[in-house]
């Protein structure tokens, strides 16, 4: 072969490569999730947890603030996507578009945080959540939409979670229409055109909220001995050394085979304790982005987004409301259920996602 026919042939030292270029990949959760991980029966077994007697929660159901202004927190809830259910001179109830009465619940006073709330399945499971040490008296939610029954616990670093039960729930819609979408070899969008209406991006539901711990390993501890939250993953700092340790942690509601979000609770390491943020559910992709621009437009202020996750793979955008809180809407999650192992990665910004905006550096802060 001739040295002009074989140099064509000879990629030198110092050439450009060609750069992949970019996919995405549903990927099964046993490829997914780190080699670093562990069955989560065995996790709790090897942390002594009876699971007979943990309180059963079912569902994330609503959020509870205390706040000083109702006018401006009305407004922006409106902006956020959620509409009034019912209010009165110093309490305010917010809805969505899904099954529930209400998933936030604000009420005038200086800026507090009064906790998550779940649902559990029998007034039984109530019963046994108000015989928690520091736990409150059964309370009859006379005011509220849909009424129901509720218990307050109070976790080892004073935050409160509330239980409750009997509530009447309200029929679900109007859904959002689900678009198609037109790809390179697959076009079933047919003499159809996407159009879209700018405006709040929809809340259908609550999804889950996060804390910032003191103690973490206390607070694990407590929560799922208490309930039935079960790990999905892990973040740890100093991986190369035998002190390794956990940081942070993705919990979701162990409903044996049945499925649920990634995480409907959220605990990471901090010097002072503090709530992190609450995270709602909204439609797609498109209807996300239309209430960035909204919130953006109105002269609220971003925090981080619109990007996505690695763990739960949920599109973001986090905002502050009025009040100094941040909220979060949240489409496209990751579902789990007990088959799922815990997994565990190290802890950093490349942990939080794949692509959007710099996380900021005092976001875990």
């Amino acid at each position: 072969m001739a040295f002009d026919d074989l140099k064509d042939k000879i990629t030198p030292r110092n050439a450009s490569r060609e750069t992949s270029p970019n996919r995405g990949t549903s990927l099964p959760q046993d490829e997914a999730i780190s080699s670093d991980r562990k069955p989560l029966r065995e996790w709790q077994d090897e942390k002594g947890i009876d699971r007979e007697g943990q309180i059963k929660l079912k569902r994330i159901v609503h959020m509870r603030y205390q706040h000083p202004d109702l006018g401006e927190i009305s407004t922006f809830l409106r902006d956020f996507g959620m509409s009034v259910a019912k209010k009165t001179d110093t309490k305010r109830w917010f809805k969505g578009y899904g099954k529930d009465p209400y998933v936030y619940y604000a009420q005038k006073g200086e800026k507090k945080f009064l906790g998550g709330t779940f649902e559990v399945e029998t007034y039984a499971e109530l019963e046994k959540a108000s015989k928690v040490p520091g736990a409150t008296q059964i309370e009859e939610l006379t005011e509220a939409p849909g009424g129901g029954y509720m218990v307050t616990l109070t976790d080892p670093e004073g935050f409160p979670i509330n239980i409750i039960h009997g509530q009447t729930l309200e029929e679900e819609g109007p859904l959002p229409e689900i678009l198609q979408t037109n790809y390179e070899v697959q076009k079933p969008r047919v003499a159809k055109f996407q159009r879209f209406k700018p405006g709040p991006a929809a809340v259908h539901k609550l999804g889950h909220y996060g804390l910032c711990v003191q103690d973490f390993p206390s607070q694990l501890h407590w929560y799922t001995q208490t309930f039935n939250f079960a790990p999905t993953d892990f973040l740890y700092v100093n991986p190369d050394s035998i002190s390794r340790l956990d940081v942070a942690v993705f919990l979701h509601l162990d409903l044996g085979p049945g499925y649920t979000d990634h995480h409907t609770f959220f605990m990471s390491t901090n010097p002072t304790s503090h709530v992190h943020h609450c995270s709602f559910e909204v439609h797609d992709f498109d209807s996300q982005n239309l209430g960035h621009e909204w919130l953006a437009q109105k002269g609220y202020k971003s925090v981080w987004g619109v990007g996505r996750h690695v763990l739960g793979s949920q599109i973001f955008d986090y905002w502050w409301d009025t009040t100094g809180n941040m909220v979060e809407h949240y489409a496209d999650g990751d579902l789990v259920n007990e088959e799922t192992p815990v997994g565990w990665g190290a802890a950093g910004d490349e942990s939080l996602a794949v692509w959007g905006p710099e996380v900021p550096k005092w976001f875990l802060d």
